[in-house]
């Protein structure tokens, strides 16, 4: 192993999986693994998440960090959250079907996809022939994963033939077994009184497809040639099995013992073992039996501890079988071969010689696969996966920001608008046109400089057709959706949306360069912005602020805007105080998308009424939000997604969207022109440098050479796709921080031509 690899670059990892005293195989590993990671590596902190179906219920040792609530989803989110703000430089994931809350066990993804640094996922079952929600959910393990961990060669064939994955990232690291001395298995039956008897072992919670009916049909025939022979099954009826039957399967296979007149050759220990006591069961047996139905199976704890401690192994030829007993390290017969497995357990009983010999190989192998080796072999691929990320080699005094380019929105545009969404930068018809995004991209005609005046007349006019024609007089909202075809998705759009477009209107009015297009704009603001004070969502009230802020640039005392401003500014600090906390400054118990504009709208409300408490509250809340959107490096971080909707809570830190970093760098600017406060000209650069890569992937979101944006930043890279709000959301960053950087504090420019 690279000691220096691994030591120099590893502090802290996060360890994902079951954990004891939860009672089943994988807690047991995880907990193994766990242990010899502690006792390899003292100086590594091992964060332990263990996950939990039966809330309360275990007593967890102090090792482990969290618990994971199985079927919540939000609990794993939360997850996600303290991993990221525990500085672990990696997570390994104990990856098996059925320990994963929703379908396929898909919420590990979304606690995966929302942590910034490498994974490496361990796998303990690789099924063949997936369904569609287990290839699903594996294929998105796959690619988060930087590595992925099969314990048999079988495995990283099927990962490969079945899901396509690249060799490079599979690693097979043999599944760990414990160290203990070679013993003589009499030495060890006197403790289960079984003392001159030969002793056949099966171990494992009791299911059907454990093949327990193939070896209790041949033991009339062990019987026969060794009449004290013992088969012990040790084992715990599965749980599942228990809730659907309670013990009858134990009761059938008991029946089926005393059927053959073996029941005195057979015994049931109806329990969960621990880890001391059944190695000592281990040793105590004369033969390991493994009589499993299903040929898939890629690995097998039992039967890796049985071959650590050097059993004889009988087995069926599963994968896990197949490649740990090869070169003569054990016994394989065919599936449900009642009379191979006797025939071949009435030899070994017999032959000292082969006994002792195949012991004495199975020991010599379970030598190499301890979990100290184990644990190094996955430390090493934990390492390579942290040093393989990239590094920063920027710094925000390298980025420059982008002149405002036209080229994407007029290439997400048609004569009837601005389309939503786009498959990588092609538009994507079939999501049609809305009106936020025109109402946006009106917005964007009269603050962007040095375009074609031709170029502007026909957009402009385009954009300002859409939201004329979205005007429903008889409902006296604005419609939202549109079809490609041109009809109408709903009578009515959201508040948000109705709120936006009176802000655009009045945008238009105060700052189009044709007088056109500035009269057109106020005539249709003024018959329409009554509907503001029916709006009851900040966030839409927050929109119709800006609008009624820009009107009174326009017409100074205008009467409607001027109550808007008011009386919304003033139910937003009813808000604020009825909502805040000593660690929880902000007008709501949630965070939501375009946080920002609250306080934007408040700062400029202020500004334009002459009400210094407005710009107080604007400037205390803009300021508490930029603080939980800068990262522990110093660079903006636009909350997540994720964290829309979750009371009183940190945000998280994934999906990144544009328009955070829009409405960001326009209320710092609002900021700094309330103010003069350079720190607010240096925060509108940071949210803006986000666009160019100062962000927590150092990927820049922007395509300079074409005017373009992706439309969010994942934890593994960048959504792709171009749509028509991040394409906006850049230009318009643009060209607020084109104005800032040429000393006009306010982003729209009061300079208008007279046509």
């Amino acid at each position: 192993m690279d000691h220096g690899v691994a030591l120099d670059s590893l502090d802290r990892i996060a360890l994902i999986g079951n954990f004891l005293p939860r009672k089943c195989g994988l807690a047991t590993f995880t907990t193994d693994t766990f242990n010899a990671l502690r006792d390899r590596y003292p100086a590594l902190a091992v964060d332990v998440y263990a996950m939990d179906d039966r809330l309360g219920a275990y007593a967890y040792p102090p090792e482990v960090t969290h618990a994971i609530a199985q079927n919540d989803r939000i609990a794993y989110l939360d997850a996600a959250r303290r991993i990221e703000a525990s500085g672990a430089q990696a997570v390994w994931v104990q990856h098996e079907y059925g320990i994963y809350g929703g379908p396929a066990g898909e919420h590990i993804v979304a606690l995966l996809d929302r942590v910034n640094v490498p994974v490496v996922v361990t796998l303990h079952t690789i099924l063949e022939h997936p369904n569609a929600d287990e290839r699903r959910v594996l294929e998105a393990l796959l690619r988060r994963a930087s590595k992925i961990i099969v314990m048999a060669d079988k495995g990283r064939d099927i990962l490969m033939r079945v899901h396509g994955t690249d060799a490079r990232k599979i690693a097979m690291i043999p599944h760990g077994v414990h160290d203990r001395p070679f013993v003589q298995p009499e030495s060890m039956k006197a403790r289960f009184g079984w003392s001159g008897r030969p002793v056949i072992l099966t171990f494992g919670l009791l299911a059907p497809n454990k093949g327990i009916e193939t070896m209790i049909e041949a033991m009339p025939t062990v019987a026969a040639s060794h009449p004290d022979a013992l088969y012990v099954v040790l084992g715990a009826t599965h749980p599942h099995l228990v809730a659907h039957e309670g013990e009858a399967y134990r009761d059938r296979l008991k029946a089926q013992a005393a059927s053959l007149g073996v029941a005195d050759n057979v015994c049931f220990l109806d329990g969960f073992v621990e880890q001391d006591e059944l190695l000592d069961y281990l040793q105590a047996a004369d033969l390991y039996v493994t009589p499993y139905s299903n040929p898939a199976q890629i690995t097998s704890g039992t039967l890796s501890y049985a071959v650590g401690v050097g059993k004889v192994v009988v087995s069926t030829p599963y994968v896990h079988a197949t490649e740990i007993l090869a070169d003569d390290h054990g016994v394989l017969v065919d599936f449900g071969d009642s009379a191979a497995f006797a025939r071949e357990i009435v030899d070994l009983l017999g032959n000292d010689a082969r006994r002792d010999g195949l012991a004495a190989r199975a020991y010599a192998r379970g030598r190499t696969m301890l979990f100290p080796c184990l644990a190094e072999a996955a430390m090493t691929e934990v390492a390579r996966a942290v040093a393989a990320r990239p590094r920063r080699v920027r710094t925000s005094a390298d980025l420059t920001a982008l002149k405002p380019d036209f080229a994407a929105v007029e290439r997400m545009s048609d004569a009837t608008g601005m389309l939503q969404h786009s498959i990588y930068s092609v538009p994507d018809r079939r999501h049609g046109y809305c009106i936020d995004d025109n109402a946006r991209a009106l917005i964007l005609m009269s603050q962007i400089e040095d375009l074609d005046p031709v170029v502007r007349d026909k957009w402009t006019t385009i954009y300002a057709s859409f939201l004329q024609y979205a005007w429903n007089p008889d409902r006296r909202r604005f419609r939202n959706f549109m079809n490609f075809d041109r009809t109408w998705c709903e009578d009515e759009g959201s508040e948000d949306s109705n709120g936006r477009t009176l802000w655009a209107l009045a945008i238009t009015a105060r700052d189009a360069q044709a007088r056109k297009h500035r009269d057109w704009a106020m005539s249709l603001y003024e018959q329409t912005a009554s509907i503001a004070l029916d709006l009851d969502s900040p966030r839409a009230r927050a929109f119709a602020m800006l609008g009624a802020v820009a009107m009174l640039e326009v017409n100074p005392g205008h009467a409607l805007s001027t109550e808007i401003a008011t009386r919304f500014g003033e139910e937003l600090v009813t808000l604020l105080d009825a909502s805040r906390r000593p660690e929880w400054g902000w007008f709501e118990i949630v965070l939501a998308y375009d946080n920002a504009r609250l306080p934007e709208a408040m700062i400029r409300a202020g500004k334009a009424l002459g009400r210094e408490d407005f710009v107080k509250v604007g400037i205390d809340t803009l300021d508490w939000i930029v603080a939980r959107q800068t990262s522990p490096e110093g660079r903006f971080r636009a909350v997540g997604t994720e964290s829309f909707g979750r009371p009183f809570a940190e945000p998280l830190p994934f999906d990144q969207q544009p328009l955070e970093a829009q409405a960001t760098v326009e209320a710092c600017v609002a900021a700094w022109d309330a103010t003069g406060d350079a720190k607010w000209r240096d925060e509108a650069v940071k949210a803006y440098n986000w666009y160019l890569g100062a962000n927590d992937l150092d990927l820049p979101l922007a395509t300079a050479h074409d005017g373009g944006c992706f439309d969010g930043l994942m934890p593994t890279g960048l959504n792709r796709n171009q749509g028509a709000e991040s394409i906006l959301a850049l230009q318009l960053a643009s060209c607020a921080i084109s104005a800032l950087s040429k000393g006009r504090a306010s982003v729209a420019d009061p300079r208008r031509a007279v046509a």
